[in-house]
Parts: C-alpha cells; sequence; structure tokens
C-alpha cells in the first residue's frame, strides 16, 4: 500500500499524556492539542524580547547554489550539471553568484550580516573530481581552505555541510548514486578526508542536507536531480542508504576526530507542518503520520530506537527497508543536536499531496519546535535553514522575504521563551542570490542582491540583510517603551461611543395606538392577520414617540451599553425621494425625532450622519442619481437643502452632525470629490450661520484613516512611499478643510508626472478664491474612521495588491495577529501614529475617533479577538491623550 492511501491506516498510533518538560520521546502528537487550547488571540500577538546568550546567529548556502565554476580547476561534473543539461530546464547553476571567485565579497557580505556562523557547504565533485579519493583536486580543496581561513581572520565560525545534493556524475554513472549501498563507503570516504583536512577549524558539521528531498525527490518524483521517478520502492532504499552513510561519518568523527576537534556532527533534516483539517483525533494521527513520513522517516531512527516510525512500517511493509539490529545500534544516537529546516526548499512545493494524508499544510516553525522537542525528547536544536523567499524580479527591496524572516524568528523567539524548548542557533537562508534548483533564477532567497546579468556579480544588501544585521545587533526583539500598556484614565468628558451604519426603521405604530383588529395565527405561521372593517374605538391619549416598539428596543440596547454617544446614519434619498424638502417624508421625520429624543431620555447623544459614502445609504434621490449625481451642481445644492431640514427638524435633540461620512474614497473621482467638498463645506455654513446659536452643536465630516506605515524604516527615503499614500487618502479631503485651502502640492506634482509618463488624465480641479473660502476651516473637530494598519514601499512584488496610480506595493507584515477580513490585520500602534499625524499636520485640533472596530470569525462563540482589539486600541488612543486632543 503507497502513502497516498494510508490515511486510515494511521488510526492506530499510540497516545500519550498531553504536556511535558522532559518528555518521553514519541509525545509530538499532542501538540496540536495543546497549541489549540492555547488563549487566542494573546499568544499571536508579537513577542519583545531577547534570544538568550550565546545564541548562534547563522547564514547559509549551497556550493551549486553560489558557487558557479562548474568546469574550472579540475572540479568534476555533478549530477545537477547533467541534470540542468537535460529536459525542460532553461538555466543552470554553471555561474551562480561566483562565489568561487569572489571570496573577499561573500566574506565583506558576513561582516555586514554580523553573524557568529556561516553555514556553507563542500562541492563532492570539487574536491574529489570522480567521487573517490583517488581523484583528489588540490585546487577544489585550496578554495575551501582560503575561504575557511578568512571566516577565521573575521571571526565567524564555520557550519560545513559534506553534502548538498551535488553528487559527483561519476558515481551516479557508475553506482546508480544513492541508490546502491556502495555510497556509504565512499561517503565515510569522503567524509575522513573533510574531517582530517579542515575539522582542526570546524565545530559543526552536516553530513547530508535534506535527506527527504534527495531521495523522495531525487529518486521518486524526478524533480531534483537525478531526476529519477516512477519507482514507488527506490526512494525508500536510497533513504536507507543516506542514513546509513551519516551514520558512518557521524562514527568516524567521533572514533577519530572529536577528541581533538571538539566538534559536533548532524544531519540536516527538513520538514513542513501540517495542521488537521478537522478537530478530531484521527485528523491529529494523520498529521503525525504526515511528519513522520517526512522528517520522522530519518529523524527516529538517529533520535529514537535506530528504526523507521511505525506509520511508515505499517503502510510500506514490502517497500521499507529493515534494519538489522547491528545497524539500528549503528545508526540510533548518530546526532550530536537537532538540525532542523523549515522553509520555501520543502514546504508549499515539495509535499506531494498523498504525503499530506487529507490535511492542511502550513507555516508554522514554533508549533515544529515544539513537536520535535516532544518527539524527540528535548535535543538542542539548529535551525539550520529558514526564511522565504521574493520573485526572480526583486532586486534590493525584499519585503516578502523580510517580514516572513522576521516571523520565524519571532516563532523560534517564542518556542525558546514560552515552550522551553532548547533552540541553540538559527540560520538565515540565504546569503546570496543564487540557482535555486528546480525553481532555477525564478525566485530570490539571498539576502544580498545579486545581478546575474553583470559582469562581476556584484553584491548588494536588501532590505532583509538590513533587518537581519540590526536584529542580530540587539539579538532579538527588545522591549521598547511604546510598546508598553499606558496606565491612566481619559478626562471625564470623553465621550464613549458605539455606532450602526443605520437604525432599525418601522414606522407601524405598536398595537397600544393601532385601531385595527387582528387575528394571531398562533399555530401556523405566527403572523398577525388585519380583521377588514373591523375598529375600536380611539384611544384617549396623544401620539407618542413610546408608541413605536422598535425605537424602544433599540434605544434599550444602546443604553445598556453604558455609552454616551451613539452614531448613525439617515437615509436621504427616503427623507426627500425627490430631491426637494417640500416633498419630505413626514413620517420618517417623525420617526427619526422619536428617535433622538429618546436617546437623549437616557442620557445618550446621538450622533448623526446625513450621508455615507458606501453601502445601502450611500443612494441619492431618484432625480439626483438621474442628473449626474455629485458631479452636478444640482446636488450639491440639493444636499445643503437637506442639511438645513435635518439640521431644523432634529437639531433640538442632535448634538454632533456628521456631513459626509468617509467620502475620501481613493477609487473615486477628483472632480466628485471636489464636489463632495463643496457639499460638505454648504451643509456647514448652514449651520453655522443658522442654528448653531440656538442649537449649540458641532458639525464636520468623516475621514477613512487606516495607517499607512513605511515597509523599511532604514533611511528617510523609505517613508516616501507612505507619506504619498497619506496625501491621496487622507490630505485630499483633509487639506482643503483643515490646512491650506487647497489640495497637497505632492498630489499635483505626482498627477502631474503620472499624466506626462503614463498617458493617464488624471484631473485634479483647482479651488477658485471663493471655493477655496467656502471650503476652508468647515470643521469643528476631526473625526477618523480606523479599523487596521498597512505597510507600503516603492516596489512590485505582488500584482494584486499593487497600487498603480501611487506606483507603491501594500503588504502586511505576517507577524500581525489576522482578522477574518482580508487584509486587515491588527494593529493597535496603528491609531496611535494616526492621532499623532493629524494632531502634528493640523496643529491640535480636537479629534474623534468615530469608527473602530474588528470583523470577528461568524464561526466563533467567543468575540476573544475583539475584546483583545478594543482593549488595546483604546489603550493606544490612551497614550496620546495626555499631549494631543481626543474627544472621544
Amino acid at each position: 500500500m503507497g502513502p497516498g492511501g494510508l490515511y486510515h491506516s494511521c488510526k492506530q498510533l499510540g497516545v500519550s499524556h498531553l504536556q511535558w518538560t522532559a518528555a518521553a520521546p514519541g509525545t509530538g502528537l499532542h501538540t496540536w492539542d495543546r497549541f489549540s487550547k492555547l488563549p487566542y488571540p494573546s499568544d499571536k500577538a508579537f513577542l519583545y524580547d531577547t534570544f538568550p546568550d550565546k545564541f548562534m546567529w547563522a547564514v547559509g548556502t549551497a556550493a551549486y547554489s553560489v558557487e558557479g565554476a562548474w568546469e574550472k580547476d579540475g572540479k568534476g561534473k555533478s549530477i545537477w550539471d547533467t541534470f540542468t543539461r537535460g529536459g525542460t530546464r532553461v538555466s543552470r547553476g554553471d555561474v551562480g553568484s561566483d562565489s568561487y571567485h569572489n571570496i573577499p565579497g561573500d566574506l565583506r557580505a558576513l561582516q555586514q550580516l554580523g553573524v557568529s556562523h556561516y553555514r556553507f557547504s563542500l562541492s563532492w565533485p570539487r574536491i574529489f573530481s570522480n567521487g573517490t579519493k583517488e581523484s583528489y583536486n588540490e585546487k577544489g580543496v585550496e578554495y575551501y581552505k582560503s575561504l575557511i581561513r578568512g571566516l577565521k581572520k573575521i571571526k565567524v565560525q564555520p557550519i560545513v555541510t559534506l553534502y548538498h545534493w551535488d553528487l559527483p556524475d561519476s558515481l551516479q554513472t557508475l553506482f546508480g548514486g544513492w541508490s546502491n549501498s556502495v555510497m556509504v563507503e565512499l561517503f565515510r570516504e569522503y567524509a575522513d578526508f573533510c574531517f582530517k583536512t579542515f575539522g582542526s577549524d570546524v565545530k559543526f558539521w552536516i553530513t547530508i542536507d535534506n535527506p527527504f528531498a534527495v531521495a523522495w525527490h531525487g529518486y521518486g518524483t524526478g524533480v531534483v536531480a537525478p531526476g529519477i521517478k516512477n519507482d514507488s520502492v527506490l526512494p525508500f532504499r536510497v533513504g536507507h542508504n543516506l542514513l546509513k552513510a551519516h551514520a558512518a561519518a557521524w562514527h568516524m568523527y567521533d572514533d577519530r576526530y572529536r577528541s581533538s576537534q571538539g566538534g559536533q556532527v548532524s544531519m540536516a533534516l527538513a520538514s513542513h507542518w501540517i495542521k488537521p483539517s478537522r478537530t478530531r483525533q484521527e485528523n491529529r494521527k494523520a498529521c503525525q503520520c504526515s511528519l513522520d513520513f517526512v522528517l520522522g522517516w530519518f529523524a527516529r531512527p538517529l533520535f529514537v530506537d535506530g528504526d523507521y516510525p511505525p506509520c511508515m512500517k505499517r503502510n510500506l511493509i514490502h517497500r521499507l527497508p529493515t534494519f538489522t539490529e547491528a545497524e539500528s545500534l549503528y545508526v540510533n544516537g548518530t546526532a550530536d543536536f537537532f538540525a532542523l529546516s523549515h522553509g520555501p526548499a520543502l514546504s508549499f512545493q515539495l509535499i506531494n499531496e498523498s504525503l499530506r494524508f487529507g490535511q492542511t499544510e502550513a507555516l508554522g516553525l514554533r508549533m515544529l519546535l515544539y513537536w520535535v522537542g516532544g518527539e524527540y525528547n528535548n535535543p538542542p536544536i539548529f535551525v539550520v535553514e529558514s526564511g522565504w523567499y521574493g520573485s526572480g524580479n526583486t532586486k534590493t527591496k525584499d519585503a516578502k522575504h523580510m517580514y516572513y524572516l522576521k516571523r520565524f524568528i519571532m516563532e523560534t523567539l517564542k518556542a525558546i521563551r514560552f515552550d522551553r524548548i532548547n533552540v541553540i542557533g538559527y540560520t538565515a537562508w540565504s546569503l546570496l542570490d543564487g540557482y535555486e534548483w528546480y525553481r532555477e533564477y525564478g525566485i530570490r532567497r539571498g539576502l544580498f542582491f545579486v545581478d546575474f546579468n553583470t559582469a562581476d556579480l556584484k553584491r548588494e544588501p536588501k532590505t532583509s540583510a538590513t533587518f537581519y544585521s540590526k536584529l542580530i545587533e540587539k539579538n532579538g526583539f527588545p522591549q521598547l517603551p511604546e510598546n508598553q500598556p499606558a496606565q491612566g484614565v481619559f478626562p471625564c468628558d470623553f465621550a464613549w461611543g458605539v455606532a450602526a451604519n443605520s437604525i432599525q426603521v418601522d414606522t407601524i405604530p405598536s398595537q397600544f395606538a393601532d385601531p385595527s383588529v387582528y387575528i394571531w395565527n398562533v399555530s401556523g405561521n405566527g403572523e398577525l392577520k388585519k380583521v377588514p372593517g373591523v375598529r375600536v374605538p380611539p384611544m384617549h391619549r396623544k401620539y407618542h414617540c413610546a408608541n413605536y416598539g422598535s425605537i424602544l428596543q433599540q434605544v434599550s440596547d444602546v443604553h445598556r451599553m453604558q455609552v454616551t454617544h451613539f452614531q448613525f446614519s439617515i437615509n436621504w434619498s427616503s427623507i426627500t425621494p425627490t430631491g426637494r424638502v417640500s416633498d419630505a417624508n413626514e413620517t420618517l421625520l417623525k420617526y427619526y425625532h422619536c428617535f433622538v429624543s429618546e436617546l437623549r431620555t437616557v442620557n445618550v447623544t446621538p450622533v448623526v450622519t446625513l450621508w455615507q459614502h458606501t453601502g445601502k445609504l450611500s443612494s441619492l434621490p431618484a432625480p439626483m442619481e438621474a442628473g449626474g449625481g455629485w458631479q452636478s451642481e444640482e446636488t450639491v445644492q440639493a444636499f445643503a437643502d437637506y442639511a438645513r431640514l435635518c439640521f431644523q427638524r432634529l437639531g433640538a435633540h442632535v448634538k454632533l452632525w456628521i456631513t459626509l461620512n468617509e467620502p475620501n474614497d481613493e477609487d473615486l473621482e477628483y472632480t466628485v470629490g471636489h464636489q463632495l467638498l463643496r457639499a460638505h463645506a454648504l451643509a456647514w455654513h448652514v449651520y453655522d450661520t443658522e442654528f448653531r446659536r440656538a442649537q449649540g452643536g458641532k458639525a464636520s465630516l468623516v475621514l477613512h484613516m487606516d495607517w499607512v506605515e513605511p515597509a523599511f524604516s532604514f533611511n528617510r527615503e523609505d517613508s516616501e512611499p507612505a507619506n504619498r499614500v497619506l496625501d491621496f487618502r487622507v490630505g485630499w479631503f483633509a487639506d482643503p478643510i483643515f490646512g491650506s485651502g487647497d489640495y497637497p502640492g505632492v498630489m499635483r506634482t505626482w498627477l502631474q508626472q503620472r499624466n506626462n509618463t503614463d498617458l493617464f488624465s488624471y484631473h485634479l480641479p483647482k479651488f477658485s478664491d471663493e471655493d477655496r473660502l467656502l471650503v476652508k476651516g468647515t470643521y469643528d473637530f476631526f473625526a477618523i474612521s480606523h479599523f487596521t494598519t498597512s505597510m507600503v514601499y516603492d516596489g512590485v512584488e505582488d500584482t494584486y495588491t499593487f497600487k498603480d496610480k501611487l506606483k507603491v506595493q501594500l503588504i502586511s507584515d505576517v507577524t500581525w495577529i489576522m482578522s477574518s477580513r482580508p487584509n486587515s490585520p491588527v494593529v493597535p500602534w496603528g491609531l496611535r501614529k494616526a492621532l499623532n499625524w493629524v494632531n502634528s499636520r493640523y496643529k491640535g485640533v480636537p479629534i474623534y475617533v468615530m469608527a473602530n472596530g474588528v470583523q470577528e470569525d461568524t464561526a466563533s462563540f467567543k468575540d476573544s479577538l475583539r475584546v483583545y482589539y478594543f482593549y488595546n486600541y483604546i489603550n493606544e488612543a490612551l497614550k496620546v491623550s495626555q499631549y494631543i486632543n481626543p474627544l472621544g
């Protein structure tokens, strides 16, 4: 039976106790249960802390990816030299990053990073051109000696990999490569030579990198060299030989070199992470099986009992080789630390569907570290490869790579601090852009950019390199004062409110005011059916707002919140369907009047929005819509008349008015935005001149203001894209009202450049002197709606989130807590920065946060994310309340 149909067979896996400190081997199964019970979302929050002293910070490369010089100075062909010259491959690693000719450049890059360790691999055919010691190549050996001497000078310790996928091609041709057990002795001889030649300066050795990829994809799927496929038995024989070859090398070091050289030896094991598709025990067991088939295939023989995982043995009865008792003893225990790889070299790309056992693959380095700790008795773990990648077009601004690197490092820190996992080092991958195996040059994984089209292949640090070097300098993410929660209280008159896009409008009076008689269909559909022609005598009392049951219920709900303010929108097209106030809907106006007056009776201040840009309340009166909408001057004047009507009929009970809610839609035409500004200004002047003295209220508009943060903050130029976006999103409406009376200069300059270079026609209207005077200063407060934060930079990584008009790429930091709404992460400090931006730009203007909240998963009965959101966002507002003027 093959691994593609093994789901049900994995149900027989054993179960142990849930928690562990120094657990017995095999308790990794409880990882999924343990993490499902951690407090959400606080456990997902970013951890500000530092790594233990003497934590090892490393970066790595692989010989075939970066060395080049594929046939120089006596080097023999590798299986990759042959593999890339066949099939459909379009490029090769013949030159790569040309590290063979550029040791000084690589050393400078390492110095810039400030790493303590550098992981690189030896090219077997560069040392032994045909794979045997008789083909010793002195120039190849001298290259590695020079590299190690250079590392010693800059005080960087080498981590040396003996085999990173580039087998001498002659060994593949003569013996069938790793499918032949003769490779065990050949590898032992090669390892012996390397230990003897380089070992005095090497304290960490990796025998074989990612044996799963070598066996499964080199000799099973054919994705990597040597490209053999469609043999269901061969991968497991190859894996068996790889384990024995590793053990032979480890014993060689242990017997002959450990006492004099004092180093450590392991095998680099790569793994994905997998999560249950359902929260049932059989799904968790299927996840365990998935990890056993990839990581446990090699880890269990090394770290547990010298044999394969039970799940593999049950499902591969006739294909999985068996260890003799002597072989088990020989293999078991041949690792001085657990060398773990996690990232795109394996995850999401090289795990076949059959190996997922019906479960869902995910990125989860922290959980993987915890699983390894539980499954293999908490060994010291060195993460020897981790990171992400950018597209092949990425140059030095690799935001995606940088933030995934940040995520993996933060997860490692959590594993150490929260889970007590013994992680001793972390290796970012890769030092340089190079040839990325079956992805060729289609992706870039380097911290340093290499332009493969230039002769010198100069190394340029990417933003990920700058990030990593600063992180190493600080040994993690030290706590910053601004990240500490604030202690204190808001002013006594601070407004605490709740908002709704609209209220329920039900203008049918209650039964106490309705003289009709009804029959209640109790046993059927529960409806009331009016009896025609039957009426009761009218009740001898006057009309009262309490007649509306829907108002009482809604006001009661608001009152239970213990808020001081309630914001809602009214419907222009319903109040004046024709656009003329003479045709106003008196019934609806009476209903709204009752609603606001009832709010006042329970000491809640109504905040009424006259028109909002989105949703069902965005509609205009039909004649206005047909006559050109907001482009028409008639609509602008009609809005002023509508505002006057509302002020007149409702103003006695409404002390805060919002003329327009979130009109600053970035997809809106600038001519429409211009008219909206004029409409707001006319309405504000109506209130100011005709109603303010008598009613004593205030009026303004609400601007949508999610914060925009520079994706990088390493130099002044990094802030320009974020400033540009804020000018276009917020300054567009805010500057004419709260600032100069005109649009931001950045908008005019930028749009003129775009019109000239891209043949676009972005028309940003100009204010006449009359309109400038009309619009400027038409506010009593600055009101924002704020929900989330995004990051921007001036590069192109993902066309879906690239804003072509502004030439900026929008991204999210993958360490942020994500909500169920796409592209809406929870970033509390974004509110603080938004409030500071408004206060700084518009000089102490009073500010209301009119809308703030998060979309909760509808399948969740507990709104724990919303509780976390409000607590932390309100705390950020508290931090700035001492020096700016937030009103509520």
